[in-house]
């Protein structure tokens, strides 16, 4: 098996980001516990078990969908539809990958190893099929979209406290708008293997306004760090302008509908959360210390 097979097998873009947002809220939660001390082994520990599940279910996501992977042009290179994979070695690698990454975040405590069973569970086996039936798929799969930070905060602080849920709640937030507009932009290929992802199916004035509503909702959550005082006015202000300039980029697809607008909105979804989740941490330690 070539290493370029295994990386697209596990989706090692979206996993390192994903791994990405966890270490975040893991620094956060561990300041919240012992104000400013980090156990530094157990921030490797969560980095190598989130990457480890986070790859399980990228890898069991690929099983599910090998028939129809091969139908969509960005897809059909993928190791199984193209062949070059049997399902059954995948399913090996993606077992292991999840039983060892599951008992490395369980260690840290019980929690966050539930937390990494259940996301594993609700992203191949809920969120994957029912992208083929209905927009809803969207809805469920922001869930698990949204677990990394909890998970990692929960697995430095140790239990769900409002930081936690505040963290999965602006990232579960935003998973709307990152969906949408990947699902616009790809919505030709989507089509050739019958995935409705777009919240009226297809590329309309309706979807675009729901984006557009949907991103307004991230001004004030992503506020709530301030508003509660775990975080200052710095991220308060640098949440708030990436949040505006996130609803113009909605409203500028809202008005035009194209797909280079739904392009940029997609490039900025990837700016907008490492962004937030950084000021969120530079502010956390000022106020730690």
């Amino acid at each position: 098996m070539k290493l370029s097979d295994f990386s697209k097998l596990i989706k090692t873009r979206l996993t390192v980001l994903v791994v990405f947002s966890a270490s975040i809220s893991f620094l956060i939660g561990s300041m919240a516990k012992t104000h400013g001390v980090i156990n530094w082994e157990n921030w490797v520990k969560l980095i190598v078990g989130g990457f480890l599940v986070t790859a399980a279910a990228n890898c069991f996501n690929e099983i599910i969908e090998k028939d129809y992977d091969r139908l969509m042009k960005r897809t059909m290179d993928r190791p199984i539809p193209a062949g070059r994979m049997m399902t059954g070695q995948a399913l090996v690698l993606g077992l292991f990958m999840a039983i060892l990454g599951t008992y490395l975040l369980g260690s840290l405590n019980l929690t966050t190893g539930l937390l990494s069973v259940f996301s594993i569970i609700l992203y191949a086996f809920a969120y994957t099929p029912l992208k083929r039936v209905s927009p809803i798929a969207v809805f469920v799969g922001a869930i698990p979209g949204a677990l990394p930070p909890l998970i990692g905060y929960v697995a430095g602080y140790g239990t769900i406290d409002q930081i936690a849920l505040i963290l999965f709640g602006i990232q579960f937030v935003w998973q709307f708008t990152h969906f949408w507009a990947i699902a616009w932009v790809l919505d030709d290929d989507y089509k050739l293997a019958g995935f409705r992802l777009l919240p009226t199916g297809q590329r309309d004035r309706a979807s675009a306004i729901i984006v557009f509503v949907i991103t307004i909702f991230l001004i004030p959550v992503s506020w709530l760090p301030t508003y509660y005082g775990y975080g200052g006015y710095y991220v308060g202000i640098v949440s708030l302008v990436c949040s505006l300039l996130f609803l113009y980029q909605s409203f500028v697809l809202m008005r035009t509908l194209a797909i280079k607008d739904a392009k940029k909105l997609m490039y900025g979804s990837f700016i907008y959360l490492p962004v937030v989740q950084l000021m969120f941490l530079f502010d956390f330690i000022g106020k730690v210390k």
